[in-house]
């Protein structure tokens, strides 16, 4: 497992399911109030000798997240910082994305800088925590989160404006074919592919 998410941390091997229902025993163990899960996350995930550490700090933000407020941005972004590889980050940014539903005005605004700054996480980030959304996606925010990102060559960036687009597909197929179309001399090959995957079938 850490060779295969290339980790300077070890893995202890505990498997994802494993995982939350150790996080679930714990929490019924000690209970923790509504606006007391900061501390404990930033303690699991600052304080981390093994990845399974940082799951769990995700997993414990994801159970209080109808408690995060748009200051917890901050926190969020710490993650995505020093996390740094696409397990964490893209944990992280759905946790973004569920502060975007709540707090559209002032998330929207971050995400845009997010999208034309120097951090290739917070970038990636700012272009997939709209993934699930469906018809709720913010159209105009996706597409100008993408922009800045649609000469890079990184790897990361161009799988994740493949990803969006191909999850918006299973919601408004027809929108991602006219983006694609539109954009088809500047997308690359990955994320063409990737935006594609099953829009003939969902067009059909």
């Amino acid at each position: 497992m850490q060779r295969y998410m290339k980790s300077a941390l070890p893995f202890l091997g505990v498997p994802a399911p494993a995982l939350r229902g150790a996080v679930r025993a714990a929490l019924a163990a000690h209970p923790l109030e509504p606006d007391g899960w900061r501390d404990p996350v930033l303690e699991l995930w600052r304080g981390a000798r093994y990845r399974e550490e940082r799951y769990a700090a995700l997993e414990l933000a994801r159970r209080f997240g109808r408690s995060a407020n748009a200051g917890d941005l901050i926190l969020f972004e710490e993650l995505i910082v020093s996390g740094s590889w696409w397990d964490l980050v893209d944990s992280a940014a759905h946790l973004v994305g569920n502060l975007l539903r709540r707090y559209p005005d002032p998330i929207r605004f971050a995400m845009l800088t997010w999208a034309r700054g120097d951090d290739l996480w917070k970038r990636r980030a700012s272009i997939i925590c709209q993934l699930g959304c469906k018809g709720d996606t913010d159209l105009e925010l996706l597409y100008a989160c993408i922009e800045p990102s649609l000469g890079r060559p990184e790897f990361f960036l161009r799988k994740a404006i493949g990803w969006a687009p191909r999850d918006l597909a299973w919601s408004d197929p027809h929108e991602v074919d006219r983006y694609v179309r539109l954009h088809a001399d500047r997308l690359s090959q990955l994320s063409r592919r990737e935006a594609t995957k099953h829009l003939a079938r969902l067009l059909a």
